[in-house]
């Protein structure tokens, strides 16, 4: 495993790393997530990433648990949470990035993790009707206070980070350093055009997800919805009409003839590919069996196939 700072940070991620979307909670149990942390640590994945709002807090508390019964020393693995949909109803608890509902949400994060801080912790989405100032203010005492040692966002504009980067300046605040944005071979226009800029001139780290685009790029989708895959879960039905679309199945399809070329699976082709970004940090990795996280871990290993013939191939054919 090779392992690349955050940003312009001195702290050092695993190249893949492994979150806890949809799986914890919805699929995996706390032993069934503590044996697939296990074989990615074993791997050299040091970053583990969840969010209060998956499985309504749970994915926390089940990551929390499974860490435990490992017994994993707090300076050998580095986690993070992402905040703002809410896991409560209230109107100040609903989608929003205020300082009550962050402080509060942050402690509450903790309880169930078991952890006196987490390493990063993430603004999960932007939010219009609180003042960014408020935000920026609330996310760097919360690292000053020792919660966390870095923050960041997920899914902001360009724009919305440079804000939050001068107000942080301005006011000698703890800035953010990292964005967690989707990219992947059918999602690129943010991290390589909207970003450019950002990227280059302040140093911001990515820690991108969903390399496989909820799975569509591993070729299970082309014949409809499986039973037992994500999109057949309640709640993420809305997934369908995406994984299942006509034009996107014909790419995925060139796609596959080039892996197959390369003789490479279909994820792994997808997942190196996103490694071969030098401003992504680390990519976010899910996996319910075991067998898919061994399969998904080994892109790594074969960034050498993927040379400029084979990526002009991947080119050509998604534009």
């Amino acid at each position: 495993m090779n392992y690349r700072r955050l940003g312009r940070t001195g702290l050092k991620v695993s190249e893949l790393s492994f979150g806890s979307w949809v799986t914890f909670g919805a699929q995996l149990d706390v032993g069934k997530a503590a044996d697939l942390l296990a074989q990615a640590h074993e791997a050299g994945v040091n970053f583990f990433d969840n969010a209060e709002v998956y499985a309504g807090g749970e994915s926390e508390r089940i990551m929390g648990e499974a860490i435990a019964r490992l017994g994993w020393k707090r300076h050998d693995y580095v986690v993070s949470s992402k905040f703002f949909w809410g896991i409560h109803d209230s109107v100040n608890s609903r989608n929003t990035l205020n300082r009550k509902y962050l402080i509060e949400s942050v402690g509450a994060s903790l309880e169930r993790f078991g952890l006196d801080h987490l390493d990063i912790i993430y603004c999960h989405r932007p939010d219009p009707e609180t003042p960014l100032a408020e935000t920026v203010f609330a996310m760097s005492e919360l690292v000053s206070a020792h919660k966390a040692h870095y923050w960041g966002t997920s899914e902001w504009s360009a724009d919305e980070i440079r804000g939050a980067i001068a107000i942080a300046k301005e006011n000698h605040l703890h800035a953010p350093v990292v964005e967690q944005p989707q990219y992947n071979l059918l999602e690129r226009n943010r991290v390589e055009v909207e970003y450019r800029r950002v990227l280059t001139e302040e140093g911001i780290g990515l820690t991108t997800w969903s390399p496989l685009a909820s799975g569509l790029l591993t070729g299970k989708y082309s014949n409809g919805i499986p039973p037992g895959s994500r999109a057949s879960l309640p709640g993420y039905e809305w997934l369908a009409p995406y994984l299942t679309d006509p034009k996107r199945q014909e790419v995925v399809k060139e796609l596959a003839k080039v892996a197959k070329a390369l003789d490479l699976t279909l994820s792994q082709l997808a997942i190196a590919w996103c490694l071969l970004n030098p401003r992504v940090s680390t990519v976010i990795l899910g996996a319910t069996t075991s067998k898919q996280l061994e399969e998904n871990l080994s892109a790594a290993s074969v960034l050498d196939r993927l040379d400029q013939g084979a990526r002009e191939q991947i080119d050509a054919i998604i534009g």
